[in-house]
């Protein structure tokens, strides 16, 4: 099989969860330790961060890999999902896995995805760990799926956990209470590898609280070390303001969403703890890492400012907790009227979703590229029920493309609700 037959090959035989939702979901880690046994264990040759959470956890994995960079670290990074390419979850100083290795992968190991029948994450997993070895980096930022406790990459020993926040989204999979999905996401927590928790939340708190007593693991609550204000957004860089109990100081960084402040926080104590392991990381690593992060990465889709007269934002928040963010900070900006190319997967509970959109905007209902994706006449009819008000579109360019024709400068455009949304605008763009 050649690249593009590959692709075709994992997307449509490797049950997919982003395309096809439940029915790709496996329970369980039997695949993940059987194609880590069959490749020997690659994780085993460099350093690993596990990242879980509900919102953030991407930025937050993205932004230590580019800290680590900085640190002259070889530092590999996975993630999901993709916006554009594939080979964006699995990346090497911010360079995206050749398409060599990855169809050399799939072709050489044909025997053992038969046997097993993996997932499409699965699979996806196993060649992130194998490149990372090909590649002899030093250490890898890996970001777990959904979950945690039954995620694939957790078969890992890593040097540090992050779990970012804790809010409702895939509560099929992880529980309906805040509860139940922190005890999923606690399954990251490992035995006496320090753990830095983003938000401290009483409901989930002491969940946390507990799985580290019960692993002998030194559990650290972010925000209460570090709080931080987003104080002045430009286009391409944020000026926050960090203060701790010992001092105050200003950091610039590549990302400008509100819902950076609580990020920020958790990647710095996230530092000051790897600080104190063998890694060496100066303050000079850390700023240039913060304020370089897309240039590092690759990373796009977090409050990304694509144009100006009419201003064009795009952003992934996707869940109640992550677009209620995203739509305070799109009603700060100063425009005439606002334009909303909005779009969902079909597995959402959309009406708590969109009970937080303004009804003073005009709405273009788009469906995305994918068959997880919602009908936009759909979409367009449960809308009429909270009064928000516009036309459906097969596809989200047709949705942009009229949203720009009646936009004058002075507007505002926004494209989101679903990462496939920002992902078609992007492919266009």
């Amino acid at each position: 099989m050649n690249y593009c037959e590959v692709l075709d090959f994992m997307f449509n035989s490797l049950p997919m969860y982003q395309r096809i939702g439940q029915a790709a979901y496996k329970t369980g880690l039997d695949n993940s330790y059987a194609l880590n046994d069959y490749f020997n264990h690659p994780h085993k040759h460099f350093k690993t961060i596990h990242i879980a959470g509900t919102n953030g956890k991407g930025s937050v994995a993205h932004s230590l890999a580019s800290i680590l960079q900085e640190a002259g670290y070889k530092t590999g990074l996975y993630t999901s999902p993709h916006l554009l390419d594939y080979r964006e979850r699995i990346k090497v100083n911010g360079q995206m896995i050749p398409k060599d290795f990855v169809t050399d992968f799939i072709n050489d190991n044909v025997r053992i995805i038969s046997k097993l029948k993996p997932s499409f994450f699965e699979m996806s997993v196993a060649l992130a760990f194998e490149y990372f070895r090909y590649c002899n980096v030093n250490i890898a930022v890996v970001e777990t799926g959904m979950g945690g406790r039954l995620d694939s990459t957790n078969i890992i020993n890593p040097i540090l956990t992050v779990i970012t926040n804790i809010g409702f989204d895939h509560t099929q999979f992880l529980g309906n209470s805040l509860e139940k999905i922190a005890h999923e996401k606690a399954g990251i927590i490992k035995n006496k590898i320090p753990s830095v928790i983003g938000e401290t939340q009483k409901e989930t708190s002491d969940i946390f609280i507990e799985k580290a007593y019960e692993m002998v693991a030194p559990i650290y609550f972010a925000d209460n070390y570090y709080n931080v204000t987003l104080t002045e957004a430009a286009s391409d860089c944020g000026n926050y303001c960090v203060k701790t109990k010992s001092e105050s100081y200003d950091l610039e960084f590549g990302l400008i969403g509100i819902y950076q402040q609580k990020n920020l926080s958790t990647i710095l104590k996230s530092v000051e703890i790897l600080n104190r392991s063998d890694l060496i990381i100066t303050n000079e690593n850390l700023r240039n890492g913060l304020k370089k992060i897309r240039e590092n990465t690759g990373l796009r889709g977090r409050w990304e400012i694509i144009g100006h007269q009419p201003l064009i934002i795009c952003d992934t928040g996707h869940n109640k907790d992550g677009l209620k963010y995203v739509i305070n900070q799109l009603l700060q900006q100063k425009f005439k009227r606002l334009h909303i190319i909005i779009g969902f997967v079909n597995d959402k509970n959309i009406s708590e979703l969109l009970t937080l959109l303004p009804k003073n905007a005009g709405y273009y209902f788009a469906q995305a590229s994918i068959p997880r994706a919602m009908p936009s006449v759909s979409l367009k009819n449960i809308a009429l029920e909270y009064h928000l008000h516009g036309n459906c579109f097969d596809d989200v360019i047709t949705a942009f493309n009229a949203a720009k024709s009646v936009a004058n400068k002075d507007d505002v455009i926004f494209i989101g609700g679903s990462s496939f949304v920002v992902g078609d605008l992007l492919s266009h763009m």
